[in-house]
């Protein structure tokens, strides 16, 4: 029931519309506009999983702030989890995979010019996950779409992502023995942390840059009979294969591998890459729908026929084009005028967060540091799980979150300032909040530009984000 929320929003306009760029097109999409206070901005708001539906909360959290807001299903009805709709339908998954932000854009601006009898004055786009991508492909394929663009956690290389989810699926349960069970993730994860919790200096359950920890799983193998407190060899072997990242039969890396840390708690490894039983976790259900919905059209589908080069290969073949959103060239965006801020949770369990790193660095190849550095920051966020949770400081003002204790020093204020006044941005301030009203920060980090990032100085709470500094990690 949404009416609650509706009396908590001031009067605005909702115009509810279709676009059917071809016959097989049916995007369903919203524009919500303040009557009075409109603060002059458009806010596109992204998906999540296989889309398929309106987030009504998100569009009352931005027409709250004083936006005019549109967001669309991308052309079809259904579960975020669900790909069954993709099965015959290509232009279905064109609409889903670009051309369905791009037309829900068009026509919000169009009823914004007239609705107002002006076009906006800034246009921004938020997403997290497959928004990530979406916000991505905005800028790589519809430059002139949106002025500043925030992309969290991009599933922006789609076909190898699920690739990798049917990989791991496989090197989970190949045999009975090599389920990892969800009573040993909290075992894994203190022997992590036992590891490497405090190479960073701080005690504290949080990984700051997880590359520097080579955890290794023999460590924890039974040296007798099996108990939660060990892993039998087929286990280890699995995590190892969870670290190591989606192998061709060459041995090279098609997408890299899952970072030690925050393997446990409710947005963890259990949720989405182990699972609460063998081939039941949230990225066995995103392989087995993308093959067997996108590039199959077969229901019949299953992980177990699975093999890297071929069906990798017939991903891309059938699909890449419409959904990965890899492209390195950003120079139209650049010209344009427009900021892009790319964020990432360290401990992603679903989307690995070197993916983010390999996407930006390729973007610095293909267009250079001193260019890259006047349009595009990344901000990497230590213990932050899928676009929120785990034992970091998760709160630093992504679209739909409200609550942080400097709103100047938010992502999303960070972009504004960067496109409207041409601040560059810094550190960005996050913040852990607990309780169920979540007003009490238990604790404040800095995110820092990458690479840089944020060093303990030594003394003072380790709670307190005035205790750390940003700096460039000695190689």
């Amino acid at each position: 029931d949404l009416s609650p929320l509706y009396k908590s929003l001031p009067a605005f306009c909702r115009v509810v519309a279709e676009a059917k760029p071809t016959s097989d097109s049916d995007i369903k999409l919203e524009v919500w506009l303040p009557v009075s206070g409109w603060n002059g901005k458009l806010q596109g708001i992204g998906n999540g999983g296989f889309a398929g539906l309106i987030d009504d909360m998100q569009l009352a959290m931005s027409v709250k702030a004083g936006y005019t807001a549109t967001a669309t299903d991308t052309g079809h009805t259904g579960s975020p989890i669900d790909a069954g709709w993709a099965m015959g339908h290509p232009e279905k998954i064109i609409d889903f995979g670009h051309r369905g932000i791009h037309e829900m854009t068009r026509v919000a601006k169009t009823v914004i010019a007239a609705y107002y009898s002006k076009p906006p004055q800034r246009s921004y786009f938020a997403g997290c996950s497959d928004g990530g991508r979406e916000a991505l492909m905005e800028a790589q394929r519809y430059p002139e779409d949106y002025d500043g663009i925030l992309a969290g956690a991009p599933a922006n290389y789609w076909t190898a992502l699920f690739a990798t989810a049917a990989y791991d699926t496989q090197a989970l349960t190949v045999d009975s023995a090599s389920f990892i069970p969800p009573a040993k993730v909290p075992m894994i994860a203190a022997a992590v942390n036992a590891a490497c919790d405090e190479l960073d200096g701080v005690h504290d359950g949080i990984l700051n840059d997880p590359r520097q920890c080579h955890f290794d799983p023999a460590t924890i193998q039974c040296k007798e009979e099996d108990s939660d407190k060990c892993l039998t060899a087929a286990q280890v072997t699995a995590l190892k294969k969870l670290y190591a990242g989606t192998l061709d039969s060459q041995g090279h890396v098609v997408y890299p591998g899952y970072l030690p840390g925050a393997e446990e708690g409710p947005g963890g490894w259990g949720l989405w890459i182990t699972g609460p039983a063998p081939a039941k976790s949230l990225m066995a259900f995103f392989g087995n729908g993308f093959f067997s919905g996108f590039v199959y059209g077969r229901s019949d589908w299953d992980y177990k026929m699975f093999k890297v080069d071929a069906d990798l290969k017939t991903a891309n073949e059938t699909n890449g084009q419409a959904l990965n959103a890899t492209d390195p060239d950003l120079k139209s965006f650049k010209a344009r005028g427009g900021k892009l801020i790319l964020y990432h949770g360290w401990n992603d369990p679903a989307i690995t967060a070197l993916n983010t790193i390999d996407y930006y660095e390729s973007v610095i190849k293909k267009m250079g540091q001193k260019d890259v550095d006047s349009f595009v920051r990344l901000y990497m966020a230590p213990g932050v799980q899928q676009c929120a949770g785990g034992p970091g400081s998760d709160s630093f003002g992504a679209v739909g979150d409200l609550k942080f204790d400097d709103p100047q020093h938010s992502v999303d204020a960070s972009l504004e300032q960067w496109v409207e006044k041409g601040t560059a941005p810094s550190t960005i301030i996050a913040s852990k909040f607990e309780g169920p009203d979540r007003t009490h920060a238990k604790m404040t980090r800095p995110l820092c530009p990458y690479p840089q990032a944020a060093k303990y100085k030594g003394s003072g709470d380790p709670n307190d984000a005035a205790n750390f500094e940003c700096e460039r990690r000695k190689e």
